[in-house]
């Protein structure tokens, strides 16, 4: 099996991308899937998924990172990190961050450096996923991250702004196939999930009437599991394997494996 590389990405904040990304991770894990995490998000959510705040901060202000890895041209195997779980591996981010936008704009052929950065790491063979969490916007970075994955997923709020700029993320995807022709949206991640409120159900109906949309068939539910795993920075899927999180995301995990087959 090739390398897939899969970003979560929403121009919108709140959607669930880190969560998403971390847990469907340890759900790949769980499924015997190897598994390299990058972080690439100045507020280190991903990062704190799998290790406490101490060691998250010990990782952002060393010289191997997500920042250093595309400024500094740190090496990408340098920067990797195991975690505490079988199967997954941890490219972790930096607080610098915040500033890669300008640092890019600088830079050669900006577009693709996080591309070229993670090219032999993506065809050792060493991983069957590259999952990449994006931060909420639509700026150079994104764009990288883009521009070196194979496959999307837009994690989606299920509340009235969950739909606002969908749009916009869309135009942003067909911009980046200028750079990368064969990026594909595997699809539509339902979050945060009040089956009680209509405004669930509106959702779905809206995400139906979109054209060559994938919606996944599974949506991830409101589940205090969720936060207190966060607490403990763990992913859901090993906190609390039981909850009803966990088991939605082994049943999205068990789709984007089946998905990537086809591709």
């Amino acid at each position: 099996m090739n390398t897939e590389v899969i970003a979560f990405a929403n121009n919108k904040g709140g959607s669930g991308k880190s969560t998403s990304c971390s847990s469907v991770a340890a759900a790949l894990a769980k499924q015997g899937k190897r598994v390299l995490c990058v972080d690439g998000d100045m507020q280190l959510n991903l990062t704190l998924s799998f290790f406490d705040e101490e060691q998250a901060f010990a990782f952002a202000k060393s010289e191997h990172n997500t920042y250093t890895l595309l400024v500094k041209d740190a090496p990408a195997r340098a920067c990797i990190r195991k975690t505490p779980y079988e199967n997954i591996h941890l490219l972790p981010s930096s607080t610098l961050m915040s500033g890669v936008e300008y640092e890019l704009f600088t830079k050669w052929q900006r577009e693709t450096i996080l591309r070229r950065a993670l090219e032999e790491v993506r065809t050792s063979g060493d991983y069957d996923y590259i999952l990449i969490d994006a931060p909420p916007n639509l700026g150079c970075l994104v764009m990288n991250i883009l521009a070196c994955a194979d496959h999307l997923i837009v994690p989606l709020e299920a509340s009235p702004w969950g739909l606002f700029g969908l749009a916009n993320m869309f135009d942003f995807v067909e911009s980046v196939r200028s750079i990368n022709a064969s990026l594909s949206l595997l699809g539509v991640l339902v979050t945060k999930v009040d089956t009680r409120k209509n405004y669930y159900k509106q959702t779905i109906e809206d995400l139906g009437r979109l054209e060559g949309v994938h919606v996944f068939g599974e949506v991830i539910r409101l589940d205090s599991s969720i936060e207190w795993a966060q607490d403990n920075s763990k992913p859901v899927v090993f906190y609390r394997p039981s909850s009803r999180a966990s088991k939605e995301f082994a049943t999205v995990a068990a789709e984007i494996i089946a998905l990537c087959e086809k591709k």
